[in-house]
């Protein structure tokens, strides 16, 4: 009998446009059946994409959602002998159901319901869904395949269960959204599920931005030794083929993998994959949005040339427009660097004086003002300027603006609200400036498109004469230490000292994370690398009386 070819679509969907995800899902199948593939794997919910968050709450979405199946099932029909497991929501005796249809010549030959609902991180799928606990096995050609959704996996029930049922493959639809070290952790997992069911793996990821989750796609094949015999690209669509022999072994149609699943290539390639998921988020947030064309503000700093990079890579140089709006704060090497990286990239440079604008504000609160010494106040008052003009050139143009603060800055609240924190998009949000850095000479091995001397020069925000970051705050090694510890890893203060932080710097990094919580609540979204992001992930009350 001959091999079963089976597709593994990666599909970059787009929450709530069910018509274009269905063609999205067609073009995938005629493509698998052109190449003989008797079996299609699409993502988790590929249908309305996920997270449809409280979409799910509206009957009208659901039943369009139903409506779309239903005729993109009927569509299919004309792919004789193609088996789609299609991702969508399915009303059901006791509620919502996060479904997979297997769908084959027109008719629902079966359909499988998620067991295990996450409900930590960013992910609340008890709010809408309810769970099952039964198995669906199907055949072609006499291998039987068994179906588990994303988190089912993660457990051992339902793999077992599959497994108990018959099941030969598992099939497993996914959207797993990407933070740093997830695509190892994906691996570890599946490798117990393929010990817990003796079943070989096709596991078919999600790829594309969606609001502040990123879903980096890597789906892949893995064989009962707990080796990778296929995977697809990362950050990009792509449909990977793989078969399946009459006894249920998986065969690749590519090489003999070098690497087991310990991934030590994941582990050397991490700032590209960072990179790749900033770039992705960008290109998603402005594309799903509608937006033609993103505006920043360019100061000549690290963080706005990262932002810069990440949203050329993103989008192109043509849709993208930086304006260096210098004060009289401003270094001359600033506006030199500024300019000479816009060049290097080949974007719309402007430059627009912020001196008589500042100078015009003072004026007009000095009689409110008198007898007190300058401040913050005045500092704030040049971001909040700079802010309100990119806002303006973006009601004008069109543009979206993206922020230029990193995760260090809005942890420590080292940022103003409705100044350099005014815009739709914030691309840094999830990075640390330890990172930052990082990442911009990782993006300088390629083409050196970030001047080195921004790389190399104290951070500084240029609001007052020979201001640098480190003036009001710890080094960022140190404050990036204690933020991935107490916030990504939450762990206890006592556990910080006993590392070796200084417990002034503990206290005051702590002090400011906790009090400038009413500021990250009115930042944009921006897009999520780590395990623990502020937005989605991260709910403390804006008052809060509690010190540890």
């Amino acid at each position: 009998m001959a091999a079963i070819k089976i597709g593994i679509a990666q599909i970059n969907a787009c929450v709530g446009d069910l018509a274009g995800n269905a063609k999205k899902v067609m073009d995938a199948a005629r493509t698998a059946h052109a190449a003989g593939a008797r079996l299609l794997l699409t993502p988790e919910l590929v249908l309305c994409g996920y997270p449809p968050e409280d979409l799910l709450l509206r009957p009208a979405f659901i039943e369009q959602a139903q409506t779309v199946a239903d005729s993109l099932c009927k569509e299919l029909a004309e792919l004789q002998g193609l088996h789609v497991v299609l991702g969508h929501p399915v009303v059901a005796a006791g509620g919502l159901r996060n479904a997979a249809s297997v769908l084959v010549n027109g008719e629902v030959l079966g359909v499988y319901f998620k067991r295990e609902l996450p409900n930590y991180s960013v992910f609340d799928e008890k709010r809408h869904f309810a769970g099952d606990n039964h198995s669906l096995v199907f055949e072609i050609d006499g291998v039987r395949f068994g179906v588990n959704i994303c988190e089912d996996i993660w457990f051992s029930d339902a793999p077992k269960a599959a497994s108990d049922a018959g099941a030969q493959v598992l099939l497993v639809p996914n959207a797993s959204p990407f933070n740093i070290g997830k695509q190892a952790e994906r691996a570890e997992i599946c490798q117990k599920a393929v010990k817990t069911s003796g079943c070989p793996i096709v596991y078919a990821n999600m790829v594309g931005g969606q609001d502040e989750l990123v879903f980096d796609g890597a789906s892949f094949a893995m064989n009962r030794a707990g080796h990778f015999i296929a995977r697809s690209s990362d950050f990009v669509p792509d449909l990977t083929y793989v078969k399946v022999t009459d006894s249920g072994d998986l065969v690749g149609l590519m090489a003999e993998p070098t690497r087991n699943q310990t991934l030590d290539a994941e582990v050397t390639n991490l700032d590209r994959q960072i990179w790749g998921a900033l770039t992705l988020g960008v290109r998603d947030y402005v594309g799903k949005s509608g937006f033609k064309s993103i505006i920043l503000g360019l100061s000549g700093g690290i963080d706005s040339a990262v932002v810069m990079a990440v949203a050329v890579d993103a989008l192109g140089a043509e849709r993208v427009n930086a304006v260096m709006m210098p004060s009289r704060y401003t270094a001359d090497i600033s506006q030199i660097d500024a300019e000479d990286m816009a060049k290097r990239l080949g974007v719309k440079y402007d430059v627009i004086a912020i001196s008589d604008l500042t100078q015009a504000f003072d004026a007009g609160l000095s009689p409110l003002m008198q007898g007190r010494d300058p401040d913050t106040t005045e500092e704030n008052i040049q971001a909040r300027i700079r802010g309100t003009l990119l806002m303006a050139l973006s009601n004008k143009f069109g543009h979206l603006v993206l922020t230029t603060g990193n995760k260090s800055e809005l942890s420590t609240g080292y940022c103003t609200l409705y100044g350099d924190m005014a815009g739709g998009f914030a691309v840094l949000k999830d990075v640390a400036k330890t990172l930052v850095y990082r990442l911009a000479r990782w993006r300088n091995l390629h083409v050196e498109v970030i001047p080195d001397r921004i790389i190399t020069r104290p951070p500084s925000a240029e609001l007052r004469p020979d201001q640098t970051d480190q003036d009001s705050l710890p080094p960022y090694e140190i404050i990036d230490g204690i933020i991935e510890r107490y916030i990504e890893g939450n762990e206890p203060i006592k556990n910080l000292l006993d590392s070796g932080y200084k417990a002034e710097d503990i206290n005051q990094i702590v002090r400011l994370i906790r009090i400038n919580e009413y500021k990250r609540r009115q930042s944009p979204p921006g897009p999520r690398i780590t395990s623990r992001a502020f937005g989605r992930d991260w709910r403390y009350p804006l008052v809060n009386g509690f010190r540890e």
